[in-house]
């Protein structure tokens, strides 16, 4: 066996040997994530979109409110500037 075949061989036996201790470590972390991502950040980001549907709901259900504001402002300008003549 030549010195290139015999370190080949011998890379080989580690990375088998390195693979086999890492695999269930990889593992954990793996699950670690997962559990991270299940007890903290999706909770969060449920927070985050109710605060957000709620108040699109609000400001959806009151734009027609605005715009008859809008309306009114400008009619009162209006009069207001008629009576500031006269």
């Amino acid at each position: 066996m030549t010195d290139n075949e015999l370190l080949l061989a011998i890379s080989e036996m580690l990375d088998k040997k390195l693979d086999a201790r890492l695999n269930p470590i990889e593992n954990r972390i793996k699950r670690i994530e997962v559990d991270l991502l299940e007890s903290k950040v999706i909770p969060r980001l449920n927070t985050i979109e109710s605060c957000y549907t709620s108040t699109f709901d609000r400001y959806k259900d009151s734009v027609e409110d605005y715009e008859a504001i809008k309306q009114d402002i400008s009619i009162m300008k209006r009069v207001i500037k008629e009576h500031s003549e006269k």
